[in-house]
């Protein structure tokens, strides 16, 4: 079994559905939840970390939401909306005196810098958080996938998945009482029980280059900062 080690870490990917950003809105922004996580994010930064941030739009739209309409359409749509999420959580640090650097999958150059990895490596060297918003500039992937094509490419120690759960279960704890949080899981043993922890080609990225992957509660505030550090939070993801 591969031990936790947050000593080894160093460059992170976080990745957090659009729908936390909502909160009990549902829809669009809770300037609370904005200030928590930008709060949360500050926290993690002061300790030294590497930090860049994939957000899901979930907030305010999703692809699967306009079934009657040309897919590569709908994902499109939804990849503005992560756009729209980057630029407001990035405008939130950046009012707190940290400085952000937003990229865009595809170009969008008014609002948002394009995505090279050079240019993005250059900018987390410089210390800024920065953004990868649009996806992976194409439809029919996730932003989970995404998030693990920009830890691969920025040579990432880790990814992040802030979720409104503590972490993984054999079972979905909210539908069945007798479900057990899992602690540590390899990929193999995730493929084998089928535990939905990304989509299959997320997950398959990183179990071939090796990317491990901690879910946890990102609702708790202070929380990102104790998944990072502490072994027990949330469940950690390895080769």
């Amino acid at each position: 079994m591969a031990e936790y080690q947050p000593e080894k870490l160093h460059r992170l990917i976080l990745k957090i559905s659009g729908e936390f950003l909502a909160g009990d809105k549902g829809f669009g922004f809770d300037q609370a939840i904005l200030h928590q996580l930008s709060d949360d994010i500050i926290e993690l930064k002061r300790l030294g970390y590497s930090i860049g941030i994939v957000l899901g739009g979930g907030n305010f739209f999703r692809g699967k939401e306009l079934s009657e309409i040309n897919r590569a359409a709908a994902d499109n749509v939804g990849m503005l909306a992560t756009i729209q999420n980057a630029i407001v959580v990035a405008e939130y640090l950046k009012q707190k005196n940290y400085s952000t650097e937003v990229y865009s999958a595809f170009p969008v150059e008014k609002i948002a810098k394009f995505y090279t990895y050079k240019r993005a490596d250059i900018s987390l060297k410089e210390g800024k958080i920065c953004f990868f918003c649009g996806g992976t500039g194409n439809p029919f992937f996730t932003t989970d996938t995404a998030a693990i094509l920009r830890a691969i490419e920025l040579d990432c120690d880790i990814v992040l998945k802030g979720t409104k759960v503590d972490g993984i279960y054999t079972a979905d704890p909210k539908k069945d009482k007798n479900a057990v949080f899992i602690p540590e899981i390899s990929y193999s043993e995730a493929l084998n029980q089928q535990l939905n922890i990304m989509d299959m080609t997320a997950f398959s990225l990183a179990r071939d280059y090796k990317i491990p992957i901690k879910v946890f509660d990102i609702t708790v505030k202070g929380n990102l900062k104790e998944a990072v550090l502490s072994r027990n939070i949330g469940t950690y993801v390895y080769e």
